[in-house]
């Protein structure tokens, strides 16, 4: 995918730091901030696929599970020794699980909280004092419509992803006077490699076409481009927002 057609100059130079970076949406904005010329780290639990990732563009990858909170600390923590203060978060990291209701445990709950919810509150927490003292930043939060529009089936996540809009509005009271940004970004049916493997049919494929107001199939890439805006200085206005990207499916 070629991002050189927009070129965000107050990205050059900063630290990026991407959690679920390996694979899906997270590697692609790897790619993309990295075409920028941004210094990138991710993160990953996926080690096989984050060393070919570090290899294929330049990014630091440092492996880590996100749920485990003083691993994702320490993590932060040596990237930022390793490139600097982090000055763009994006809180990737997140699985779509299904689930049935009746099938939900306790701790497959809160696993599920853990694996889309807690990271990107502590990761922020972890960042900001860094980010405030370097001239501030933007943290970019990753949501979903699943939430917006109800859907069945995946009830820990939803929950999850409604929570990460109060989280975001929250958080953009409470740093703006340290010069930091937060903004969420709201993906509707992109078409991934995890998606394709487990879910896609192609009457799903064609439903979503028929549901959206844009009659294409959105991947990865169109999350990636809405990234490198948030991450930059040309979105220095906007902050507690959420900025979809869905095609018009939420309209319906």
């Amino acid at each position: 995918m070629n991002y050189d057609s927009v070129r965000y100059a107050s990205l050059a130079g900063q630290h990026v730091v991407i959690t679920g970076g390996a694979s899906g949406i997270g590697a692609e904005m790897v790619r993309a901030f990295r075409a920028q010329d941004a210094l990138v780290s991710f993160l990953d639990i996926d080690a096989a696929s984050g060393a070919a990732l570090a290899a294929e563009t330049g990014a630091g990858f440092h492996a880590c599970d996100v749920t485990d909170i003083a691993s994702l600390r320490a993590t932060l923590a040596a990237a930022e020794a390793e490139t600097g203060p982090v000055r763009v978060l994006v809180n990737n990291a997140g699985r779509d699980d299904r689930h049935e209701l009746d099938s939900v445990e306790p701790d497959y709950w809160r696993r599920m909280l853990a694996l889309n919810l807690d990271h990107q509150f502590f990761a922020t927490q972890a960042v900001r004092a860094g980010m405030a003292t370097a001239g501030g930043g933007s943290v970019i939060m990753l949501g979903s419509v699943s939430w917006m529009r109800g859907r069945p089936g995946m009830v820990g996540y939803t929950t999850a992803k409604a929570a990460i809009n109060g989280m975001t509005r929250t958080l953009a009271r409470e740093l703006g006077p340290q010069a930091i940004r937060v903004n969420c970004i709201v993906p509707g049916a992109i078409l991934t490699e995890r998606q394709q493997k487990l879910w896609l049919t192609p009457e799903l494929n064609q439903q979503f076409i028929d549901l959206q107001a844009l009659k294409f199939r959105l991947d990865a890439s169109h999350v990636a481009r809405m990234a490198l805006f948030l991450g930059s200085e040309e979105s220095a206005g906007a902050t507690g927002a959420n900025f979809i990207v869905d095609a018009g499916l939420t309209q319906n």
